[in-house]
């Protein structure tokens, strides 16, 4: 089969690797159907993020099976299914309570050894506790089945932060950052009752589609003009819940600064850089929480499936530029250079 490999900075190919097998009872193997390109994607493409030459790429998919292992009974080979960013066995303590990120047999796809969701077809590892099955006709929806792919990250990374931030109905919210999962951050905190959602970003297209997700405010300015800009917005206290969705200093920075006394911050922006943006003494002094981390989607995937499948929420709006897998470098060279917000692949 296909696949994508990553073999230095800004060195991505699309190559000719082994088919996938079934190595353990519990696998099941998955023909993609849709998969795409994460923002934090690209830390490992600009050499910020280690990877071994050769390593594949991508976390994101849905597809339909083609092979199952025959300890698995949920799954059966036809059966169209949507895989969070990590596999997980289901069984152990943190699965059950809904940390599935922490399964201590988990992992993540593309990491060394495994297959990496930006190819044409992936083992699945623990296939009964990992994946979701999705309604057969979906198959034959193109725009539902582009909603459904944010399933496997983005629309449960933004729930996960805006229930770290305690989003709740008559809230005010501000989300940091106008990336995909910022957007979904947006469209949680509608769906979580919020009545006034503030968009901090300055790509129109972006924050058009934060307005079309629930945003009733945008504010374009960046640090200092920003945090006083959303101040002036809730008459000089804060939002109750801040969302932060990009993960460099100064966006946890500007997400204290905005976040009204006794408020809280749900982060989820995969930190990188050489600091933190964390003053514990001034969330001391103003009774701040931070809440957040690495999304446990698989928790989230069944309470914000019948949303998708019935409209109630529909994101795919984030998928702005469409690709064929030997598309797919030049669809992160478009997320590098930022002319697309996230790219959908069609292997």
């Amino acid at each position: 089969m296909r696949a994508t490999t990553i073999h230095a900075p800004y060195d991505l190919r699309v190559e000719d690797v082994p088919d996938p097998v079934i190595k353990d009872s519990t696998d099941v193997v998955v023909r993609v159907l849709r998969a795409c390109v994460c923002g934090s994607d690209l830390w490992a493409y600009r050499g910020e993020s280690a990877r071994q030459p050769g390593q594949r790429i991508g976390h994101e998919f849905l597809g339909i099976v083609e092979e199952a292992g025959a300890d698995v009974t949920g799954f059966a080979s036809g059966d169209l299914v949507v895989a969070p960013f990590v596999w997980s066995d289901g069984t152990c303590d943190y699965c059950a309570e809904g940390l599935h990120t922490s399964c201590p047999r988990g992992g993540f796809w593309g990491s060394v050894g495994s297959d990496g969701g930006q190819g044409e077809a992936v083992r699945v590892p623990f296939a009964d506790g990992t994946l979701v099955k999705l309604p057969a006709d979906a198959a034959s929806d193109d725009h539902l089945l582009t909603a459904l792919l944010a399933l496997s990250d983005v629309l449960g990374t933004g729930h996960h932060a805006a229930l770290g931030a305690g989003v709740r109905k008559g809230s005010t919210v501000a989300v940091v950052g106008d990336g995909a999962v910022g957007l979904c951050g947006v469209l949680a905190a509608k769906r979580l009752g919020a009545d006034r959602i503030i968009a901090l970003g300055r790509h129109t297209a972006r924050t058009d589609i934060a307005r079309a997700f629930g945003a009733t405010d945008v504010v374009a300015e960046r640090g200092v003009a920003a945090e006083a800009a959303v101040r002036e917005l809730t008459g000089g206290q804060g939002a109750h819940a801040v969302i932060e969705a990009v993960g460099t200093e100064q966006s946890m920075r500007t997400a204290v600064a905005i976040t009204r006394d006794g408020g809280s911050i749900g982060y989820v922006g995969v930190p990188h850089g050489s600091g933190t943006g964390v003053d514990l003494s001034v969330m001391f002094d103003r009774n701040i929480a931070l809440r957040g981390g690495v999304a446990p989607v698989r928790a989230y995937i069944p309470e914000l499936l019948p949303d998708v499948l019935d409209g109630t929420i529909d994101p795919s709006p984030v998928f702005d530029l469409t690709v064929g897998l030997d598309g797919v470098p030049g669809g992160y060279r478009a997320m590098d250079e930022r002319t697309a917000l996230k790219v959908l692949v069609k292997p």
